[in-house]
């Protein structure tokens, strides 16, 4: 079972193959995904390393956490899953958020002020 870990504090120099070949020290990498802003498409200096198996995450966090790289001390460990974004005005159902939208603290209750 691969087993995902977050690899943060990246320069923005850093590339995919210098974390692919610094984690197989740890073991088998089976992927890589440097993450990059979708306009730019400069690094956003952090990454995903996906390991073989959990021993071999294990020993990629003890090795390489807090360790430098491109004289910046990285920070590695389990990736958490990826949290749900709410629809407009970013709150959970779709509806309000800090915008005015349904229930805000501006009006409450859905009515509206004129």
């Amino acid at each position: 079972m691969e087993v995902k870990l977050y690899v943060g504090n990246l320069t923005y120099s850093t590339t995919e193959d210098e974390l692919r070949t610094m984690f197989a020290q740890a073991g088998t990498v089976a992927s890589v995904a440097l993450i990059k802003d979708r306009d730019t498409g400069q690094s956003k200096g952090f990454a995903f390393v996906e390991m073989s198996s959990q021993a071999e995450a294990q020993k990629g966090i003890t090795l390489f956490n807090g360790k430098p790289l491109n004289g910046r001390d990285l920070t590695v460990n389990m990736a958490r899953p990826r949290e749900e974004r709410g629809g407009f005005g970013g709150s959970r159902d779709g509806f309000g958020g800090s915008r005015g939208g349904f229930g805000d603290s501006r009006g409450g209750g859905g009515k509206h002020r004129r």
